[in-house]
């Protein structure tokens, strides 16, 4: 079987980086991916990138920065406040290139 996603968009909001209680790094953040041209449409792609790469993510991704994503599909399932099941469908990201040249005052960790 195979479960691979690769997605090009732009970031629609600041990654947001915390730590778990064991003290491993996760950022959360959506991309905005446009579906072709004709019918001009977008899809809002919510991802979640682990330790290095979520550190990487939160130190040179900001809002509106286009990414290239490759990793793969995970459907979370939970109950919400409610009792109701859910499901949320996330790209875990295991790799993140820049899609788009840097701004004149951006840092980045090497040049594109």
């Amino acid at each position: 079987m195979l479960n691979r996603v690769d997605i090009m968009g732009r970031l629609t909001h600041d990654p947001e980086l915390r730590y778990t209680q064991n003290q491993t790094a996760v950022v959360n953040f959506t991309l905005a991916v446009d579906r072709n041209a004709k019918d001009q449409s977008t899809d809002f792609i919510d991802c979640v990138a682990w330790r290095t790469t979520a550190e990487f993510i939160n130190k040179y991704f900001k809002k509106g920065r286009m990414a290239i994503v490759s990793g793969h599909l995970q459907i979370r399932s939970y109950e919400d406040q409610s009792g109701r099941k859910q499901r949320n469908a996330e790209v875990v990201v295991e790799n993140i290139y820049f899609g788009d040249s840097k701004k004149p005052d951006e840092e980045l960790p090497f040049e594109l």
